[in-house]
């Protein structure tokens, strides 16, 4: 059943969250991505390829350890944000959002009238008809989220009217993506890239509108936090494992190299 949504209310009160992308879908990752102290999820289905009924189980592993799943899908395409929020997503993540026309397409296909036209349905969101459908329907008007994700040149060019779409939660940034867009693919730090989303955090603030960081060196999560910026993206779990695979690994490598020169 919908439930309050901690993330929102935290970034209302001006409260630092930290978020991390499940690219692995499996719901006991979830979990420990709950217990392990973040705020939110972004359980993707743009990159990973999840089925609906473990996208349901992947919601369902988030609600039991506090954690506040969003989702992000393909697209501004209705479908599947549809299936997302009626599968018990908090909140939907949009890839690629270049223009003010295809935010106001994303809150069109999530919220209800009169922002949106979203289809009506029942199910888990409204606990199997135990909350009322007009009562859910309100809560979801002030509980569910829709955030734009700028990863493109032309995203960037259109930022400000982007941020001041009605229904438009909070901004993610994109650096790979709009490192390829702006020519130099790969190059999260390049000064272009830097300059594009500092330009993008810019406009949010100008609009009150949450902007989410992506810290990927040193001294940027400070940076961030000192700017005012209360919402972060700390990667996603599969890079997340791999390194500590690789480290867990090298550490016994390393400890034998060290008995070998002690010989």
């Amino acid at each position: 059943m919908l439930r309050p949504n901690e993330l929102r209310a935290r970034l209302a009160a001006g409260r630092r969250v930290h978020g991390l992308i499940n690219s692995i879908p499996a719901p006991l990752l979830v979990e420990m991505i709950g217990y392990a102290g973040f705020d939110f999820v972004i359980l993707d289905l743009e990159h990973a390829g999840v089925n609906p009924q473990t996208l349901e189980d992947l919601i369902r592993a988030a609600e039991c350890c506090g954690l506040t799943p969003l989702v992000r899908v393909p697209g501004v395409e209705p479908g599947p944000i549809l299936r997302a929020l009626d599968a018990g997503a908090m909140g939907i993540v949009v890839p690629r959002v270049q223009d003010a026309g295809q935010a106001r397409e994303a809150v069109r296909a999530a919220r209800y009238h009169p922002l949106g036209e979203r289809g009506i349905s029942g199910g888990r969101t409204t606990g199997f008809g135990t909350l009322p459908l007009i009562e859910y329907m309100a809560m979801a008007s002030r509980e569910l989220m829709v955030v734009a994700m700028i990863e493109d040149a032309r995203g960037v060019e259109h930022i400000d009217a982007i941020a001041a779409v009605p229904g438009i939660d909070m901004v993610l940034e994109g650096a790979i993506d709009l490192s390829q867009s702006l020519g130099v693919p790969g190059q999260a730090q390049h000064p272009s890239v830097q300059d594009a989303i500092h330009r993008v955090a810019a406009a949010c603030r100008a609009r009150s509108v949450p902007f989410c960081a992506i810290p990927r060196a040193g001294g940027q999560y400070e940076a961030w936090c000192e700017a005012g910026v209360t919402a972060f993206l700390h990667g996603d779990d599969r890079g997340i494992a791999a390194k500590a695979l690789r480290a867990h690994l090298a550490g016994f490598a390393n400890a034998a190299a060290g008995t070998s020169r002690a010989k």
